[in-house]
């Protein structure tokens, strides 16, 4: 089988509230420090990355895709460094209602297609679900070959999604997130689950270090593989870049070899005695 092989990278970063600026910079200064000779065919943001984990503070700096400062500043890293961007997300401002949305764009620049969170993490004094809305459906997007399905932190939690997804002919899984310290057993064993019970390669990237109200994110952005294996980790709060070379050959054989998806049943009627 010829090899089918893809070069990803997914940077962790600590990004200071509403301040698109100075995480543009910091982005900048990441990818050219970490990724100048690296030819990754795929670069992935965290959530919010744009500006930090902070629902009250959404609003204030909520784009327009057709003015989006976030998508023009992604357009030039994906030209100047010939890489697909899955641009974590930003604050769209779309017909008066306000979503969490991830931007894709091709190695030219341009804007393939927005994916919008399609749950909302409104619990334990969190309170995303009032300032931005449900996104309309999952989006998957064919990168070169590879049909890449992406996801927003609180999504991995369901796990219809990602089956949805793979049922569609996902290869790939891209959960970007701002994920909090205090939850770090759901962050390890759900991003490694979904993985695992669909065969399929997962980038569980998300934001590191110090939020607000001594709230902290949890860092440990990981490329799992689809036995759910780590292949490329950054264990700790730093900041820079999660690299791996996934070969999907690999993938399809391992597939052929153990059809768990073909054993899904059509029904699961619960009786209940």
């Amino acid at each position: 089988m010829e090899q089918k092989t893809v070069k990803i990278s997914a940077i962790q970063m600590n990004s200071e509230i509403g301040n698109l600026a100075a995480n543009f910079s910091k982005v900048e200064k990441i990818v050219q420090r970490d990724l100048k000779e690296n030819n990754t065919d795929i670069i992935v943001l965290p959530e919010v990355w744009t500006v930090g984990w902070s629902p009250k503070n959404f609003r204030k700096t909520a784009e327009s895709i057709e003015s989006s400062s976030t998508i023009s500043f992604l357009s030039g890293i994906a030209k100047e460094y010939n890489s697909w961007i899955i641009g974590g997300s930003f604050i769209c401002l779309q017909d008066g209602h306000y979503y969490n949305t991830c931007p894709v764009i091709n190695r030219q620049g341009e804007l393939i297609t927005t994916y919008s969170k399609n749950h909302l993490f409104s619990y334990y004094g969190c309170d995303e679900g009032k300032y931005v809305e449900v996104g309309k459906s999952p989006v998957m997007v064919n990168i070169e070959g590879i049909n890449t399905a992406i996801t927003i932190c609180y999504d991995i939690r369901f796990p219809e999604i990602y089956r949805a997804y793979r049922k569609s002919g996902a290869d790939l899984f891209i959960n970007c997130a701002a994920w909090g310290l205090k939850k770090p057993i759901p962050w390890e064993c759900m991003t490694r689950s979904r993985a695992v019970e669909n065969q399929t390669y997962m980038v569980a990237l998300t934001q590191s270090g110090y939020i607000e109200d001594d709230e902290w994110n949890i860092g440990h952005s990981r490329i799992i593989d689809y036995k759910g294996e780590t292949i490329s980790e950054i264990k700790d709060q730093k900041e820079g870049a999660c690299n791996a070379t996934l070969n999907f050959s690999e993938m399809y054989d391992f597939r052929e070899k153990c059809k768990c998806i073909d054993d899904i049943r059509p029904n699961y009627e619960v009786q209940i005695i």
